[in-house]
């Protein structure tokens, strides 16, 4: 299965990934092991779609990470 998560961070602010391996990217994440969220500490996990298929995940991030996708998910998934 192939995930995307929303990520809330110390500064309220948002973050959306996608990964084959949820359990795992939490962890490079508190680790400060990713980049976009080592200065934003400590990260809450809000909400994960599961996908079967690699392509529709990443689909969904880049959506997620749009105007309209922005919008979608504060109305429907934080």
């Amino acid at each position: 299965m192939w995930y995307v998560y929303i990520l809330k961070c110390k500064d309220n602010s948002h973050y959306t990934g996608c990964t084959k391996d949820l359990e795992d990217r939490l962890g490079r994440h508190n680790k400060k092991q990713v980049h976009h969220t080592s200065n934003r500490l400590p990260v809450e996990l809000i909400t994960y779609v599961a996908f079967s298929d690699k392509y529709k995940a990443y689909d969904f991030e880049k959506y997620l990470k749009s105007g309209s996708g922005i919008a979608f998910r504060n109305k429907r998934l934080i």
